[in-house]
């Protein structure tokens, strides 16, 4: 259940701090400067403008996913698995062109090895790109679904009746992120074929079929599959 009451605290603190500006004065100026504002902090925070900014920042984060070393000690995993806070394994990392550099070594990889690595960079750049796209399109939602929470609480609407009007936004952020449940096969066939053709890499083989057919049974706060994509 979505903690409603908070959200609209966050929210609301957000829209009155320029308004409070103008306390200071009175009268009809006062007035006109509050009004300014709340219309300044209206625009600022409108579904638009967030999503425009998420935007830019996604389409950042996506180069340099697909410029940079993917870390391959932690992978795609879930928020229920359990893992060795002490990872005593060399740190892992595969390149864009499809190198497995295991504690600063390239490891020798024949063309077949270099495709499968390939392959399974690609899955989880894949998982982790759609992630991000999950991200934006929940960005100018969760605006709305503040607004309406103000409104909500403003108007001495309950808990209840706030979540009711919130639903179908909030359904569509869970829908688009349950999507991300349909590659985890694809990833884990990857994985496997790897660990099995590259030795070097099958220390670093952890997804699970278990954790497969478990994901989107296990949520987080906001209702979202829990999944985490590492790429450093």
């Amino acid at each position: 259940m979505m903690k409603i009451n908070a959200l609209a605290r966050r929210a609301m603190a957000l829209a009155l701090l320029m308004p409070l500006a103008a306390c200071s004065q009175s009268g009809h100026d006062a007035d006109s400067d509050m009004a300014k504002a709340a219309k300044e902090v209206d625009q600022q925070t409108s579904p638009s403008v967030i999503a425009a900014e998420v935007q830019k920042g996604i389409e950042q984060a996506k180069v340099e996913l697909a410029t940079q070393d993917i870390d391959v000690n932690s992978g795609v995993h879930f928020r229920n698995h359990s893992h060795n806070d002490k990872d005593t394994r060399p740190k892992a990392v595969i390149t864009p062109k499809g190198d497995l550099v295991i504690a600063g070594k390239t490891q020798d990889a024949t063309p077949e090895q270099h495709a499968l690595l390939l392959d399974y960079r690609q899955q989880i750049t894949g998982i982790a790109s759609a992630g991000m796209d999950v991200g934006a399109a929940s960005a100018g939602m969760g605006v709305d679904i503040a607004k309406q929470a103000i409104v909500g609480a403003l108007t001495g609407k309950s808990d209840k009746a706030i979540e009711a009007s919130i639903k179908p936004q909030t359904d569509k952020i869970q829908a688009a992120a349950l999507k991300l449940c349909s590659r985890m096969p694809d990833l884990l066939a990857s994985q496997q074929k790897l660990a099995a053709a590259m030795p070097a890499f099958q220390p670093y083989a952890t997804l699970t079929q278990k954790e497969v057919d478990d994901c989107g049974k296990d949520r987080d706060d906001n209702g979202k599959p829990g999944v985490t994509v590492s790429s450093d």
